[in-house]
This record gives structure tokens, C-alpha cells and sequence, in this order.
């Protein structure tokens, strides 16, 4: 049986991709924060699911976190925190943690689960369009998701013959904060040559083609309806 991992797995994007592992008949890990919460998302995505506390903000602690785990075919992390900040109204303390859980949290969950790794495993690491297209408050998320192009780049290195990707999503429109936003509304939707938001079946879908098709290794992959051709 195939063993798949989310760490991050009880966020929106997250729990999609551990959905869709659960629906191919994977034995599914998905981490959260919370135990409990952690614990109640994986009853809910079925019995093939084990939920676990995993908190990136403290790296020490995330070797004994996943101590559970025994082997590895898909590992993907979405974990992150992207609490606004500002060079204006800088916090530092808030930036040190963002960069933790994002760079830090990421290379140490890799680095745990790697002598783990069945022969054909893969990682998708994701990181977010922001490293391109920067927004008011997004200092910290355009620099950690700036820093996942050059960690998926020397895990691939490091870990060959294990691929290592990265996938950055733009906004997904059909999330619980934008779905109920009308498409004129949300952020770049007309403007993109699509002419809308990407969706979370893409998403996720991209996620299985990164893990998936072995001929794909240390790139970054924009999934954004092609967002970034626009002024």
C-alpha cells in the first residue's frame, strides 16, 4: 500500500490532497498543530487515516512528532503561516517564526522522513505565487516562498534519486474565503487569461502530477491560469 503524508494536512489545501490520496486507497498521514484537531480530520477523511501533532514552528520537537511513521512514498507539506508583516510595522519576533515554520520546519521534516523513503518517493513543497507578485503585508510570505525555490533545489540535489518539487498556487477561488466572493471581486480573476481563480481540483491535481511523473524533478511549478503573463 501506498504511504502518503500531509503535514499540514488539516488546512483547506491540504486536507484536498490528503482527500484525494484516501479516495486511490493510500494509507494517508495528515499533521496539524493540534493533535485533536489533527486526530478529528483524519476520522473524518476514513479509518486508512492517522492524524498527528506536528508543529514546524518548533523544529527540535518534529523528529519524535513523526517518530510513528515508518515508510514514504509521498510527502507533501502546505504548512505555513502567513500572518501579515510589514517592513513598516516590522515584527521580528513574527518574522523569526514565519521563516522557521516555512524553511526551517520544511528542510527538518524532509531530513526526518528521508531514510524513510521508499525507492520511488517524491516531495511537493508549496510554496505560494506571492514570491512573484508581492501584496501589501506579504514581506515575509514573498521571502519564505522565495526560499522554497532554493530548498527544493538542493533536496533534489541532496536526496537524488528522490525527486523534490515545488508547487505555487495562486489564490484558489473556490476556497472557503473566496468562493463566496463574486469572480469581478476577487483579486486578478478577469485579468487572468483563464478568466478566473484556479480551483482546488487543480491544486490537487498538480500535486499528483508532481509526485507522479518521475521524469519531473527541482522545478517550480506556477499554477496560476497564467496570472503571470499579465501586466
Amino acid at each position: 500500500m501506498t504511504t502518503s503524508i500531509v503535514v499540514g494536512g488539516t488546512g483547506y489545501l491540504g486536507r484536498a490532497v490528503a482527500a484525494h490520496f484516501v479516495q486511490r486507497g493510500d494509507a494517508v498521514y495528515v499533521t496539524g498543530r493540534d493533535k485533536a484537531k489533527a486526530e478529528s480530520v483524519a476520522a473524518e477523511l476514513g479509518p486508512a487515516v492517522r492524524g498527528l501533532a506536528v508543529d514546524l514552528a518548533e523544529p527540535d520537537s518534529i523528529a519524535a512528532a513523526l517518530a510513528d511513521v515508518t515508510e514514504v512514498d509521498n510527502l507533501v507539506i502546505t504548512a505555513s503561516d502567513p500572518t501579515p508583516n510589514t517592513i513598516a510595522d516590522f515584527s521580528t519576533a513574527q518574522a523569526i517564526r514565519s521563516i522557521t515554520v516555512k524553511l526551517v520546519g520544511y528542510a527538518e521534516t524532509v531530513r526526518v522522513l528521508h531514510p524513510r523513503f521508499n525507492p520511488g518517493a517524491a516531495v511537493v513543497l508549496f510554496g505560494g505565487l506571492a514570491k512573484e507578485r508581492p501584496y501589501a503585508g506579504s514581506t515575509m510570505v514573498t521571502t519564505f516562498n522565495g526560499g522554497i525555490s532554493g530548498l527544493v533545489k538542493t533536496l533534489a540535489h541532496e536526496l537524488a534519486p528522490h525527486r523534490v518539487n515545488a508547487l505555487h498556487p495562486a489564490i484558489v477561488g473556490d476556497s472557503p474565503k473566496w468562493a463566496p466572493v463574486p469572480v469581478e471581486q476577487q483579486p486578478g480573476a478577469l485579468r487572468t487569461p483563464i478568466g478566473r481563480l484556479i480551483n482546488t481540483s487543480e491544486v490537487v491535481g498538480a500535486v499528483d502530477f508532481l509526485l507522479s511523473n518521475g521524469g519531473v524533478n527541482a522545478i517550480d511549478l506556477h499554477l496560476d491560469g497564467g496570472f503571470l503573463i499579465t501586466n
